[in-house]
């Protein structure tokens, strides 16, 4: 039993120290081995690594992209010497560990507002070069890229490179909002009250076209309607004196019974007419002997 305790103390001893020398660096992460504050290596693959008990330590850093938020609207001046809020925000990655570390000791917060100082004189001097339209649409894109460029040109300095640099929102602060809110509704309403007066002029001109044509159509019509009739009552004609012709007698009976019908039409009706009148011709005799 006595010498079973020395052994122990021994394995337990030798387990201390692996556990102090061994370590692992996932696919996630950067590894720096450091001896008395100097760096001795960057490990960059993952894997099992060792170092020396005690003498060395590690440091891991974040190998993914990692994305910078602004806490608050920046205030920045245009060409016009207006004032805007921007929000924007920055897509960051460690590049160079080893300049990482001596430079900002590997400490993610300083880093950061090293990035957000660069980034926010950089914006301010791209956007005292640009009007408003320019930065909310017309040339965004390639404000962008020229910040981006700057500002990744410094990050590189502490081991850092800027994947890319977006703007989330650009706005004017409220006084500005509201008198440009205001413009807009007047510049729209007097487009609106332009659009009521063209749209009225045309209504004028549409209906006085439709008038015109309506009087056109109607006149030819009545033209037209007035030269069938005449045609017909010369077709008419010309049968009734084909008709006549054909047979005069019969011709003037029928247009005898016609006339009869139409005068006895009514009971109430008086005519006054001698008896031996022609109008009673085919009434005293149907063969149109009677009365001459």
């Amino acid at each position: 039993m006595q010498k079973l305790i020395p052994t122990l103390i021994i394995v337990l001893f030798g387990l201390l120290i692996l556990s102090l020398s061994v370590f692992t660096v996932d696919q996630r992460q950067y590894a720096l081995v450091s001896q008395w504050g100097e760096i001795v290596r960057v490990i960059k693959e993952p894997g099992l690594y060792f170092k020396i008990p005690l003498l060395q330590t590690k440091s891991y850093f974040d190998r993914r992209t990692l994305t910078m938020d602004a806490e608050a609207p920046e205030r920045f001046n245009t060409i016009e010497k207006k004032n805007v809020l921007v929000n924007s925000y920055v897509k960051w990655q460690v590049a160079d560990v080893e300049r990482y570390y001596k430079s900002v000791r590997g400490n993610a917060t300083q880093a950061e507002a090293r990035l957000r100082r660069t980034v926010n004189d950089v914006l301010r001097a791209e956007f005292g070069r640009q009007t408003v339209q320019d930065v909310i649409s017309g040339k965004r894109d390639q404000v962008m890229d020229v910040v981006r460029d700057v500002v990744d040109a410094d990050a590189r300095k502490i081991g850092v490179k800027i994947i890319d640099v977006r703007l989330k929102r650009v706005d004017f602060p409220d006084d500005i909002s509201n008198a440009v809110y205001d413009r807009m509704v007047s510049e729209r309403k007097t487009v609106a009250n332009q659009l009521r007066s063209e749209g009225a002029a045309q209504a004028v001109t549409i209906r006085a076209e439709a008038d015109r044509k309506r009087v056109v159509i109607l006149a030819e019509a009545y033209s037209k309607a007035q030269k069938l009739m005449g045609e017909g009552d010369a077709q008419a004609a010309g049968i009734y004196a084909s008709a006549y012709g054909q047979n005069a007698e019969f011709y003037a009976f029928y247009k005898s019974l016609e006339a009869y019908k139409q005068t006895f039409k009514n009971k109430g009706d008086v005519l006054v007419l001698e008896p031996n009148s022609y109008f009673f011709k085919y009434m005293k005799d149907p063969r149109g002997a009677g009365a001459k």
